[in-house]
């Protein structure tokens, strides 16, 4: 992918912000809703015009944004009638028309909307420019991949020192015979266990629920009666769940038979088919889908030298995902 020199100067800086949201969830500064920032209220009916500034964290219903680096953030709640457009690109060009899951980390935005008796600005209407949304889609393709390898690494950590706390409590009789050389190791212990995690429940992720994967014929984005058998039985299994804070990743795939820049187009079309799908049939509201993004011929899950394996890789994969906050209040109750 070539990026140029603007939208490379884009996602620096647009990368510089989100550092310094996560550093403020990792170190425990002044928090609402695990933001790890100081929020700025809205008051109850008060009218907000073109306000500015970038998306620091996204959820099913609502965002955060901020004006400036560092600074204060809004909860920015969004509703089924929300209008999400981007701006005029001139006289005779006229605003495109977005769904609310198109609104990314990284993506600087302006709002228009009331306050509520919660602090939070209500959006009317939200306005962006269709370059800063593409420097937010690839700002999001180069960060993700690494959040999930850091998550990761803070949950072999977490693990580690659970590990630990349980070869101590095995071991209390030992270390009675030595009390405070024992309660000294036990406090450090727990100072290294909470910290690691504090910084695994302070990211802004998902836990994942379960993944379904739907394929395609080739140079093909029309769902087959198969593809539409494999949806409709996850749709069936989701009737039974809690979906309470659910949200779904579609991703969409290709093979490499055809050029990459048109796999790329291709993967997407068949993501946004699979999302047109659901909604039609199931009435899912938009705002429970994260933003549909094609992947093209990246992450194969089959070789693609065979006909078997470029029939694997001709796929859409629906990612139920539940917040992590809500993830954890449910384990709790049971």
């Amino acid at each position: 992918m070539r990026i140029n020199k603007q939208i490379l100067s884009r996602l620096t800086a647009l990368a510089f912000v989100l550092v310094l949201s996560c550093a403020g969830q990792v170190f425990g500064q002044e928090s609402q809703e695990g933001s790890g920032a100081t929020m700025r209220a809205v008051s109850s009916g008060e009218r907000v015009k073109k306000f500015r500034g970038i998306v620091v964290k996204r959820d099913a219903d609502w965002f955060t944004m901020s004006e400036t680096t560092g600074g204060p953030q809004t909860v920015v709640l969004m509703t089924p009638s929300t209008e999400v457009k981007s701006h005029k690109r001139g006289l005779f060009k006229g605003s495109k028309e977005y769904g609310s899951s198109y609104i990314l980390r990284g993506l600087r935005l302006e709002v228009d909307g009331v306050g509520n008796d919660q602090g939070q600005l209500v959006a009317d209407k939200i306005r962006f420019d269709e370059q800063d949304l593409r420097t937010a889609q690839a700002l999001r393709s180069t960060v993700d991949p690494v959040e999930a390898e850091m998550r990761e690494k803070l949950r072999e950590q977490q693990a580690a020192q659970e590990r630990l706390a349980g070869q101590l409590s095995e071991t209390q009789a030992v270390v009675e015979a030595n009390r405070q050389e024992a309660a000294e190791a036990a406090a450090k212990a727990q100072q290294t266990a909470d910290y690691a995690n504090n910084r695994i429940n302070g990211l802004d992720d998902f836990d994942p629920i379960k993944t379904i994967t739907v394929n395609f014929r080739t140079g093909s984005s029309t769902l087959s009666p198969q593809a539409k058998a494999e949806i409709d039985k996850a749709a069936e299994w989701v009737k039974t769940q809690n979906t309470k804070g659910w949200v779904m990743a579609v991703v969409g795939y290709a093979d490499t038979t055809g050029r990459t820049a048109r796999n790329r187009d291709l993967s997407e079309r068949r993501a946004n088919a699979v999302i047109y799908y659901i909604v039609t049939k199931y009435r899912t509201p938009m705002h429970r889908f994260v933003q549909p993004f094609g992947y093209g011929e990246l992450a194969p899950v089959a070789e693609n030298k065979t006909r078997a394996g470029r029939a694997k890789n001709r796929r859409v994969e629906i990612r139920l995902m539940v917040n992590k906050g809500i993830s954890g209040q449910v384990s709790q109750q049971k």
